[in-house]
């Protein structure tokens, strides 16, 4: 019977084959019982074995989680790359989803990359102030949980090691003091005192080195970032590109003035945003947009696109440049929706937390620069707009009302346009639509 069994070696190979299958061969109990006896030699062998793999310091690792490249998100239609401003990370490093990993320059605004997943940093794949473009391999992550903590006991040790230090030190000094306090004593009375100016000159030294000191005759080397450079290229296409004119007007603003310092607490109290002049010169440009539609359009190829809607595009000024974020559909919201819109976009532009969709469109642009004093100036066309208002700094000048000399708070007011698609007629008379409702706010209520 054991020579049948040797003669058959599909019985040892696929015990689990022979024992599950219906044959004749499970009534044989003699067969039976060998075959099962193998299968426990193989199990036990095959459990050895395994335990001898993890058990050996030369085992392989095996990787329970997969790797995932992440690529350059995409940021805009009209941006294909940027510069890597800042990591935030290392190689090493744990992320979780949604954590901010990088920060990407771009053309208008500093673009946050987040982890899409969670896990550790492997490999970084771009150095900062590298050109990146959208789609490009960014960085390698290993996907996996947060890693256990076991690394804060460490940290508490070292903590406990670096104070324990720190315990004993001042009582050797006491010892010290015990043992010799006639030694300490003379020395305290003949050290001199100025060793205190030291640092300080050190400070000043140092402060004089990190500021540029005045007509020193040195020169330094910045370059620029992205957004300036963008600026440039673009207000030089609007040079070359549009038939750039611009027409002056000025504007009594005594009645807007009382209006505000009538109202601004109230509107304060209720709304909690300040009340301004900004919200005024939308809704009266808005006014005079829905009398001349041609200040409102745009060239696109042979055709001129006229918008039945505003979106009034406010310049402000950030440290690295001025960007212009889009009051979208002006022309449906009242003076205080107008003065949040501002004051969110104003604090988001500040903070450097603008997004790229808040600047991209616009029909048309207002540009205060008398919030810095300018008393008059021609702005320049933001393409592909046809217009642009320019607003200036309000002055007491003295003016003539019917037939007398009085002191007035005047503002000059500019506009320049595209005389491709905008005729000198057009302009003025948009200027002189927009005078009318500062001048008289109430014509904005009564739409005359």
């Amino acid at each position: 019977m054991i020579s049948s069994v040797r003669s058959k070696p599909t019985l040892l190979v696929r015990p689990l084959i022979a024992l599950s299958s219906r044959t004749t061969l499970l009534h044989s109990s003699p067969v039976a019982q060998v075959a099962r006896r193998q299968l426990t030699i193989n199990a036990s062998a095959a459990s050895a074995v395994a335990s001898q793999r993890l058990s050996s310091p030369y085992r392989t690792q095996v990787r329970f989680y997969a790797d995932y490249v992440v690529k350059v998100p995409h940021m805009a239609d009209s941006i294909s790359e940027g510069s890597l401003k800042q990591w935030n990370k290392k190689v090493g490093d744990f992320v979780a989803l949604d954590e901010e990993i990088a920060t990407i320059e771009t053309d208008k605004v500093d673009v946050a990359v987040n982890s899409p997943k969670s896990g550790t940093i492997l490999e970084l794949y771009a150095k900062e102030d590298e050109t990146v473009a959208v789609g490009a391999d960014l960085f390698k992550l290993e996907l996996g949980d947060a890693p256990a903590g076991g690394a804060e006991p460490k940290k508490e040790t070292s903590k406990k090691k670096e104070e324990t230090p720190k315990k004993e030190a001042p009582k050797k000094q006491a010892e010290t003091k015990k043992e010799e306090p006639k030694k300490e004593e003379p020395k305290k009375f003949s050290a001199p005192a100025p060793p205190k100016p030291a640092p300080s000159s050190s400070s000043a030294s140092s402060d004089s080195a990190s500021r540029p000191v005045a007509f020193s005759r040195e020169e330094r080397s910045v370059k620029m970032n992205r957004m300036r450079q963008t600026i440039a290229k673009r207000l030089k296409q609007s040079q070359e590109n549009a038939a750039s004119l611009t027409t002056f007007n000025e504007v009594d603003m005594s009645n807007l003035m009382n209006l505000r310092s009538t109202y601004k607490d109230a509107v304060l109290k209720k709304h909690n945003v300040k009340l301004g002049f900004m919200s005024a010169f939308v809704k009266a440009s808005c006014y005079a947009l829905k009398e001349l539609p041609a200040v409102n359009a745009r060239i696109e190829g042979d055709s001129i696109v006229y918008n039945d809607y505003v979106d009034v595009s406010v310049a402000v000024a950030t440290p690295k440049g001025l960007v212009t974020p889009v009051i979208r559909n002006a022309e449906s919201m009242s003076f205080v929706e107008v003065e949040k819109s501002i004051a969110q976009y104003g604090a988001k532009a500040r903070g450097g937390q603008i997004a790229i969709e808040d600047l991209s469109g616009g029909t048309f642009t207002i540009s205060n620069g008398g919030v810095f004093g300018s008393m008059m100036g021609t702005p320049i066309i933001n393409m592909p707009q046809s217009a642009i208002l320019g607003m200036h700094a309000i002055k007491e000048r003295p003016v003539a009302i019917n037939g007398k000399v009085e002191i007035r708070p005047m503002m000059y007011i500019a506009l320049t346009y595209d005389h491709r698609i905008i005729d000198g007629r057009e302009a003025t008379t948009f200027l002189v639509k927009l005078k009318e409702v500062i001048e008289d706010p109430a014509r904005l209520l009564l739409d005359v």
